[in-house]
């Protein structure tokens, strides 16, 4: 084998070892419990009335962490602002979500703490997952869990590919996760905190990031400037 065959080999070999631990980082996905049930998934939607949802953030991965305040200027059925200001009154980053077009100018935390659009939606209540060829349903208790992709008469858990595993708690869109491979990559959960407030936790599981909002206020306003959806 000549020096450069060579040297492709070991690349070829280290690329693989570095797959094969980044897979190994994302748990498994666990097999759906529950009863199978045909029930039609609950409608999801953003309100139609101009709404800013106040809140407080923590960020962090393996090298970083930062936490602040910020705000959500939503308004159905499908725009949405995200403002994140750093702690300590330092500078902070903005994001733009119109239907499936997510745009983060400015700082680069931003673009490194959001998840991807499908779970940016599911953070603010709305279903958004790619359009699915099989789906299977199953319910436990009061929660309703289905696994979308192309499952080929298993769920997720057994599934070749990408798959979306959803949850609901009666009718509110609870958990998110992505899996590939039959691995949880990613995921997103939305929960009641103290005194009701909205809490919501991503999690990236091979990328070890994680970012924790709690939402202190919801205020419903009379209608927000068209420049606050463009890129400055």
């Amino acid at each position: 084998m000549t020096r450069g065959a060579s040297t492709r080999h070991l690349s070829a070999k280290f690329a693989v070892a570095a797959l094969a631990a980044l897979a190994a980082c994302a748990p498994a996905a666990r097999p759906l419990v529950g009863a199978p049930t045909r029930a039609v998934l609950p409608p999801t939607s953003i309100p139609a009335a101009p709404t800013i949802l106040r809140f407080t953030w923590s960020y962090r991965d393996d090298t970083f962490e930062a936490n602040g305040d910020g705000a959500v200027r939503r308004q159905g059925p499908d725009r949405a602002r995200l403002d994140f200001f750093l702690s300590n009154g330092m500078a902070g980053g903005y994001a733009i979500l119109v239907a499936d077009s997510l745009t983060v100018p400015g700082i680069d935390l931003v673009k490194r703490m959001l998840p991807p659009v499908p779970l940016l939606w599911a953070a603010l209540g709305r279903l958004a997952v790619p359009a699915s060829v099989d789906t299977v349903a199953r319910m436990d208790g009061d929660t309703l869990r289905a696994d979308l992709g192309q499952l080929r008469g298993r769920d997720a858990s057994g599934s070749d590919g990408r798959a979306w595993r959803v949850a609901f708690a009666g009718t509110g869109l609870s958990r998110v996760e992505r899996i590939e491979d039959g691995k949880v990559i990613e995921w997103l959960t939305r929960a009641p905190g103290e005194r009701g407030a909205l809490r919501l936790q991503y999690v990236h599981e091979r990328g070890k990031r994680r970012l924790a909002i709690a939402v202190s206020d919801t205020t419903i306003v009379e209608g927000f400037d068209d420049a606050i959806w463009r890129r400055r």
